[in-house]
């Protein structure tokens, strides 16, 4: 019997890494937006669904700061 198991993208970001730039709602405006009050990242999802993946981790690839972790479970 062949299983497979399913991978899930898992996202972290590092609030007191980000500069708010906002490149990431730029690049993935479903996952992360930003504070009203200062523009630092707020995860909106987690666990992505699969149609916007690529977004997280082009958002991800292009974040300055480098605040956003992109893990696959």
């Amino acid at each position: 019997m062949n299983q497979t198991k399913a991978i899930f993208m898992r996202i972290t970001v590092n609030r007191s890494r980000c500069i708010a730039a906002g490149q990431c709602v730029l690049k993935a405006p479903r996952v992360f937006d930003q504070d009203e009050q200062d523009g630092i990242v707020v995860l909106l999802s987690e666990n992505p669904a699969p149609e916007f993946e690529a977004s997280a981790r082009l958002a991800a690839r292009v974040c300055p700061s480098e605040a956003i972790t992109v893990d696959d479970e």
